[in-house]
């Protein structure tokens, strides 16, 4: 039977880096960002609906979504923000099932589900185990500043527009504490990947 492994953190919080580490221990990854891209490709039916809600200059002149656009205009609006996830979260969800259902069928052990959104989009229901990256809010706020080029405020509001990340580590089976150095996150996911093999 396949295990399905929830990977969820904070904006910022290195779930990347962890998800990246599982991927190279030979953990099969189904990645939300990644199906997210494939399903808003260029002519696909979700990018025709997102132009249909916010506009046709959220999508480039080469017919890929601007993101940047896009995540201006949701994050400073809920409203938006909830629009845009009734007209993905449906898409998104079938896709991501489709490729457990396909790993299903190959009869791999354990299947690492890499959701930014796993607890606010319910996958946590479905999933036998969530691991959750966590860093402190000084690192997540620090972190996020010098990846995207945010201001602190645009910094705080990307943040603060998801589940707090200490809710999360709250209900989470296992934590990463990615706070300090890459070789004390590598060894915590090592013991993961070990304890993962283990209850085969």
């Amino acid at each position: 039977m396949t295990r399905i492994i929830g990977l969820t953190g904070g904006i910022a919080s290195g779930k990347s880096t962890v998800s990246n580490l599982l991927r190279q221990a030979g953990l099969p990854i189904v990645d939300a960002d990644q199906i997210t891209r494939q399903v808003q490709r260029p002519g696909s039916t979700a990018l025709n609906k997102l132009a249909a809600a916010f506009g046709n200059q959220i999508i480039q002149p080469d017919g890929n979504l601007n993101r940047v656009q896009l995540g201006k205009r949701v994050f400073a609006d809920t409203a938006a923000r909830q629009e845009l996830n009734q007209i993905m979260q449906p898409l998104i969800r079938d896709a991501i099932w489709q490729a457990v259902d396909t790993l299903k069928k190959q009869n791999v052990p354990n299947v690492i589900l890499d959701v930014p959104l796993l607890y606010e989009q319910h996958y946590d229901e479905d999933c036998d185990l969530v691991v959750v990256v966590t860093v402190s809010p000084e690192t997540e706020l620090r972190r996020l500043m010098a990846r995207n080029h945010y201001s602190a405020a645009e910094a705080r509001a990307r943040i603060a527009a998801q589940m707090p990340l200490s809710e999360k580590v709250a209900r989470a089976d296992v934590v990463i504490d990615n706070d300090a150095s890459l070789e004390q996150t590598r060894r915590q996911v090592a013991q993961l990947v070990e304890h993962l093999q283990n209850k085969r």
